[in-house]
């Protein structure tokens, strides 16, 4: 029986005929697409054939228990991002089948919006840009904030988080962190409590899980030294974005970036929108050129690899397989 690789995945040009064309070394590989408007359940078929499944980013069309029950042949759940949202990977490990994700592909395209978002928000540059189209002059209300006199708490020291650290200390700002696996000796960490109160800036970069979901709330954001900032470019749902409404309308917080929601697209309704002290981006901190040649070859790495039978890497549920060997290829 030939490799079957089945796609939920429908960003950076990843279609069937792309697929193909990047996996050279499989001719006999068949592709299905399963389209962004279209519910997985509906194809329980092909993903029962599956040996490959390239999870969905969105969480609606979530590759649930109930579909992991009916794809015995499959080796391999790959998450197309570093962020496995749209695999139940506990589900997914009591069935001993790997859920992978692709780290690091976008560490750099992420740091860097979040120090540019940063340096948007101290520098009022979306302000100044509006002064001068609606005729304006001078720097009344414009007046900002040095980087290098701030402290910056940075919650979640991953890859993304260290990135962020190297980019604050050419800046000459302070850095503390927050995570529960120290990876660099020499920076200081704190409690979570310790970094909002210690931070002019919070900027978030955990993942979401049930210990960290809502995690940044209305009694954290209190704790922040009065006029400071929240950047979010890890996950939405760390951050209680009614309580981030509050905080800006007392004054509490002088500002916030955000990449990510609770809810995407963010509802019409949000009052996160038409703010003047909010900056807003859909979802993009990690898109840059270079971002997308590396997930891409990333993807077809991690791919191919397990088409070969060999085991796969960047495993996020602790399964090889059930015999602590990698599943065989199918037919076998």
């Amino acid at each position: 029986m030939s490799e079957h690789l089945v796609t939920l995945y429908h960003l950076n040009d990843l279609g069937a005929d792309e697929l193909r064309r990047l996996l050279p070394g499989h001719p006999d590989l068949r592709v299905t697409e399963i389209g962004p408007d279209e519910d997985p359940h509906d194809h329980r078929d092909a993903l029962a054939d599956a040996t490959i499944v390239l999870a969905p980013l969105e969480k609606e069309r979530r590759i649930s228990a109930e579909l992991l029950d009916g794809m015995e042949r499959c080796r391999l759940v790959q998450s197309v991002a570093v962020g496995f949202d749209g695999v139940d990977h506990l589900a997914a490990a009591e069935r001993s089948i790997p859920v992978a994700n692709l780290p690091g592909f976008n560490t750099d395209a992420v740091a860097d919006w979040t120090v540019g978002a940063l340096l948007s928000l101290l520098r009022h540059y979306a302000a100044g840009h509006a002064k001068i189209e609606n005729g304006g002059w001078g720097p009344e209300g414009l007046r900002g904030r040095d980087l290098s006199a701030l402290t910056v708490g940075i919650a979640g020291f991953g890859s993304i988080g260290r990135a962020v650290a190297r980019r604050l200390d050419g800046f000459g700002s302070d850095v503390l962190v927050h995570d529960p696996v120290p990876s660099e000796p020499d920076r200081t960490y704190v409690s979570l409590d310790d970094l909002a109160a210690r931070s002019n800036v919070l900027t978030l970069h955990m993942p979401l899980n049930e210990a960290t979901r809502g995690v940044v709330g209305e009694e954290l954001l209190s704790r922040i030294p009065r006029g400071g900032y929240v950047l979010n470019a890890g996950r939405g749902g760390v951050l209680d974005e009614d309580a981030l409404v509050k905080a800006l309308d007392s004054g509490q917080l002088a500002g916030a970036a955000l990449d990510v929601f609770a809810e995407e697209p963010l509802p019409a309704d949000s009052p996160l929108r038409g703010r003047s002290d909010v900056l807003l981006t859909p979802h993009t901190a990690g898109v840059t050129v270079e971002a997308y040649h590396a997930i891409r070859a990333r993807l077809v790495e991690s791919v191919d690899r397990v088409l070969s039978g060999e085991a796969p890497r960047n495993v996020v549920n602790g399964v090889i397989s059930g015999s602590g060997g990698v599943r065989p290829p199918a037919g076998v």
